[in-house]
């Protein structure tokens, strides 16, 4: 069956894999969002992926409000878009703090607003991607103080969005991921050599996205190897 997929945060790592996975099957049409456009141009050949600037730092609204006409009903949209920084917490800044929220948190929220008229209400799944860091009882990671806590911040949103749209059709899960071996975790944590590629763990949000709404809502999955 046709679908059509929004990914944001589409312009490397596991949002990148993801939108090639998607546009393996011919039928789908994936529309892939992120500050580097040039970026998933390069990348993005098929003629099933369209490619949106977008930029979760500032005036989201704004900004998607000026492509809504250009896009359909949706069927999937996956959160996936993440800012990290990796600092003692003595010396995070404002500035730290306050891009962690807007681009984990505050962006995803506000792009979700701006999407509500288009989504299927015959049934419609919003994927949100957390991390392990911000899943309550999983081990934590000195230097993740701005990350973590505003990973955490996405899976309570979560569970509050399921329950306020609970009827309308569309579900809204969290998967929080273990360590992947995608740039923005080489950026942070240079040499570290993650269990998974990105392209193993788009596999498995790939199949969550497409069928999992039919059975949870508001769920908060942890997705590691390790245990916590």
């Amino acid at each position: 069956m046709n679908k059509h997929i929004i990914v944001i945060g589409a312009s490397r790592g596991i949002g990148a894999a993801l939108v090639k996975r998607y546009a393996k099957n011919p039928t789908h049409q994936v529309y892939a969002f992120a500050r580097n456009i040039d970026a998933m141009n390069e990348q993005f050949t098929e003629e099933n992926i369209h490619c949106f600037a977008l930029d979760l730092r500032s005036n989201v609204q704004k900004q998607i409000g000026e492509l809504l006409d250009q896009l359909p009903m949706i069927d999937v949209l996956i959160e996936n878009a993440g800012y990290l920084v990796n600092k003692p917490f003595s010396e995070i800044n404002h500035d730290d703090f306050s891009t962690s929220y807007q681009v984990n948190v505050i962006g995803v929220m506000e792009s979700i607003q701006s999407l509500l008229p288009k989504f299927n209400p015959a049934g419609s799944h919003i994927v949100n991607i957390s991390s392990m860091g911000g899943f309550q009882g999983s081990m934590k990671f000195a230097g993740l103080a701005a990350y973590s806590t505003s990973k955490a911040a996405l899976c309570s949103f979560t569970e509050l969005f399921a329950e306020e749209f609970k009827g309308s059709g569309i579900a809204m899960n969290c998967l929080c991921l273990g360590a992947v071996q995608t740039e923005m975790l080489e950026e942070a944590f240079p040499g570290y050599k993650a269990p998974l590629t990105p392209d193993q763990m788009a596999t498995f949000i790939e199949e969550f996205s497409l069928s999992a709404h039919q059975y949870m809502n508001g769920k908060i999955i942890p997705v590691s190897l390790t245990n916590p």
